[in-house]
């Protein structure tokens, strides 16, 4: 990877204290050669592990709706917290459903669900619940919006593919966004599955329409609009 794709990459690192993976949406090249906009949509780490300087920084840097995703089924106290700030608006949205019983065997159980092998029988199965997370997005009031799971990795990960995708985001760029959320034991599963996360990643795109599946459950064309100013101006 040459200097210049790392020196881009470091610049949406964002340094809030507590947290280990954050970073800005923005500065991802799209088909048609424009950028994602910087300041406007973040992924994370859960907020849970945020001192009080890292709230600060949270708050100075204009996030001001932030959207837990959640799993149906679990117990996730990581997920709990209490935002300092009375002007951010906390959204709870469950994206996933771990009662389901054939989605336990195939993905928990081989612990796939680490990877993004697990993401277009995800999209397949949830797309109201993904197409309401991306409605809240289009909806969401002024300023900078962050959505989040534990990790901010793999619930984080099929959240941002999506989004940036409605954004016309090139797959490229987005596997490279999921890299940057550092799993060793992720690298080790795909591998022993013959795949990487370049080819999971491009299968998801291969695979399906995505932006049908979200249209089938439920996102409207106002709100797909919505979602593509923000990050794209």
């Amino acid at each position: 990877m040459n200097e210049k794709t790392e020196e881009k990459k470091s610049e949406r690192i964002l340094n809030w204290d507590g947290c280990v993976n954050v970073r800005d949406l923005g500065g991802l090249m799209t088909y048609d050669g424009r950028l994602t906009r910087r300041g406007t949509i973040v992924r994370s780490d859960t907020p849970a592990r945020l001192t009080a300087k890292g709230w600060e920084k949270l708050h100075g840097y204009g996030i001001r709706t932030i959207i837990t995703l959640r799993t149906y089924g679990k117990t996730e106290e990581e997920l709990d917290f209490t935002c300092p700030y009375e002007d951010i608006v906390t959204v709870q949205a469950v994206i996933e459903d771990i009662t389901d019983q054939e989605f336990l065997q195939k993905w928990a159980v081989t612990d796939l669900w680490c990877t993004p092998l697990y993401y277009p029988d995800a999209i397949l199965r949830w797309p109201k619940q993904h197409a309401a997370v991306i409605t809240t997005m289009g909806q969401a009031h002024a300023g900078g919006i962050l959505f989040h799971c534990i990790r901010g990795n793999d619930r984080t990960g099929i959240i941002a593919l999506l989004l940036l995708r409605l954004a016309g985001v090139m797959p490229e760029e987005i596997a490279e966004d999921y890299e940057m959320s550092l799993d060793p034991y992720r690298d080790e599963l795909l591998a022993r599955n013959q795949s990487s996360t370049r080819k999971a990643i491009q299968g998801v795109f291969d695979g399906m329409d995505l932006e049908s599946q979200l249209r089938m459950g439920g996102l409207s064309q106002a709100n797909f609009e919505a979602v593509r100013k923000r990050l794209l101006g």
